[in-house]
């Protein structure tokens, strides 16, 4: 770790800096120099644990989370959430339903993993790298399971769980009411559902409802990525959703992409096959699982602010 000989204001601007903009091991280093001075300084065990949440890491980041908490006088409800985080993340269980329930937040009781139902919201996979946005079905406070089949190049896969951030960074409309989006920070556990992707053409919305309904051992999910992915106009970016006018029902597009989530390659390539049998003028254009890793976090981009958190702060 780099020695800093500046002055307490300086290091603290600094570190603040550091922060806001995104150079989140410069600005563990300059808090944790901060903290050589002031071992007893709340709001910097509270920053460095949140740099540490950020960079992934969870065991520092709970760490100074907990002694943030120990520091402070009455209930901090950032702190407990900032320890609650990482404890899920190591898989914490019992300390975890412990910070919870500080913060009011009812989890069912149990030692090994909290699994209820939270409702559904949506994720930002990967926000650090593009930000694909999905659904998910929350298992726990920051668990989720996801429900959409995640482009390729996310990594990541239908029904995998995911730790996600507590805070919402916007809101997306689901047809009746505003929901709110969440960061993903992990993929916890991964799915056996691999991706893949098939192009395919028809003559009609019922030769295709055909496929989409298509049911299959070892199959999990297939989506309409032709609809489904998208990009969000600047008010939607912007965490203020809004409805958009429907495609005409009466242009049919013959051309579908499609996201087919299947436990193996001969799953879905039957139900593909079996499909084209089923009707006249059914085609499979192309099909293919291509691999991705998940793309690693980098520093210098402030993935966790987005236009909607700095409208709220204005707000506030």
């Amino acid at each position: 770790m780099p020695e800093y000989h500046q002055n307490d204001t300086i290091l603290h601007e600094r570190a603040y800096a550091a922060m806001a903009r995104g150079a989140l091991a410069e600005a563990s280093g300059l808090f944790a120099a901060l903290l050589a001075r002031e071992p007893g300084d709340k709001a910097y065990h509270y920053m460095r644990g949140l740099a540490h949440k950020y960079m992934l890491d969870w065991p520092t980041s709970l760490q100074h989370n907990l002694r943030a908490i120990e520091l402070i006088d009455e209930m901090g409800e950032a702190e407990h959430w900032n320890a609650a985080i990482p404890a899920t993340g190591l898989g914490d269980w019992a300390r975890a339903r412990a910070l919870w329930r500080a913060c009011g937040i009812s989890v069912p009781d149990g030692e090994g993993p909290i699994v209820s139902d939270y409702g559904v919201a949506v994720v930002r996979l990967n926000p650090w790298h593009g930000g694909e946005t999905v659904w998910m079905r929350r298992i726990d406070p920051v668990r989720a399971r996801l429900l959409n089949v995640p482009l390729p190049e996310s990594g990541q896969r239908f029904n995998d769980i995911v730790l996600h951030d507590g805070a919402s960074t916007g809101h997306r409309w689901d047809g009746e009411r505003k929901v709110p989006v969440f960061n993903a920070l992990q993929r916890l556990e991964a799915s056996d559902f691999a991706t893949h992707v098939a192009f395919v053409s028809c003559d009609s919305a019922e030769d295709f409802r055909a496929l989409l309904d298509a049911s299959a051992p070892g199959l999990g999910y297939i989506e309409d990525w032709t609809h489904s992915i998208r990009n969000y106009c600047m008010r939607c970016s912007c965490g203020t959703p809004h409805r958009h006018d429907a495609p005409s029902e009466d242009a049919w597009m013959p051309d579908r992409n499609l996201g087919i989530a299947a436990q193996s390659h001969k799953s879905a390539e039957k139900v593909l096959s079996d499909w084209m049998k089923g009707g006249r003028g059914r085609r499979v254009d192309g099909f293919e699982v291509p691999e991705h890793d998940i793309p690693e976090r980098v520093d210098g981009h402030v993935w966790w602010r987005t236009p909607a958190s700095e409208d709220d702060d204005a707000e506030a």
